[in-house]
């Protein structure tokens, strides 16, 4: 398998599937693409993907182009990697937790982009505190279901979506507890950012 990436500094939908991949542990050849190279980005990237768009799997003469469908694919190849959830309710919930993150949290996503470098202290819209206060909800209200340490106790295709939530946080001093959380919410953020893969994947970032 080949998984096609963006520059590991900023590329939030790059690092999802990646992290999901590492977890399979099965054996993968990275490519990176560095973004931001107007001339050359475009061009290369459209030599892996239809869409014009990273991340891309390759696996044999398959192609996909979206990091959930990339996560699910992964989660099928791979039932032994428990990627999803074992018990139904669970694993939709954990499915709505995804989508809702694949799609939403627009503010968040526009007034905070990822950076692995970036240590700051926003002023957030109003918008954007209201995108963290949903964020504190879903969290602390999965976390108190399951009991952790992740959102559905084992680590699972959910916690790999909201990782680069949790460098957000980090790179613009979002202090859960100014949002509502009681302290479930900054733990689990902590604890993300603590997990092996993601720090192998922010040391390579930092090196570049």
């Amino acid at each position: 398998m080949e998984l096609v990436i963006g520059t590991k500094n900023w590329s939030t939908w790059s690092l999802r599937p990646w992290l999901v991949l590492k977890r399979t542990g099965a054996p993968f050849t990275e490519t990176l693409v560095q973004l931001r190279e107007v001339e050359t980005s475009t061009a290369e990237i459209l030599r892996h993907s239809p869409s014009g768009l990273v991340p891309v799997l390759k696996d044999g003469d398959l192609t996909i182009w979206d990091s959930l469908a990339i996560s699910e694919y992964l989660a099928e190849r791979f039932p032994a990697a428990g990627l999803w959830p074992a018990d139904p309710a669970d694993r939709a919930l954990a499915r709505a937790a995804t989508a809702e993150m694949h799609s939403g949290f627009q503010s968040l996503r526009g007034e905070c982009p990822m950076d692995l470098t970036l240590t700051t202290t926003a002023d957030l819209s109003g918008a954007t505190q209201a995108n963290v206060r949903r964020l504190v909800q879903l969290w602390s209200g999965l976390l108190a279901r399951s009991g952790g340490p992740f959102l559905f106790g084992d680590w699972t295709i959910a916690d790999a979506f909201f990782t680069p939530v949790a460098t957000r946080f980090r790179s613009y001093g979002v202090k859960p507890g100014d949002h509502g959380d009681t302290g479930a919410a900054g733990r689990y953020v902590e604890r993300l950012l603590e997990t092996p893969d993601f720090l192998a994947w922010e040391k390579a970032a930092l090196a570049v």
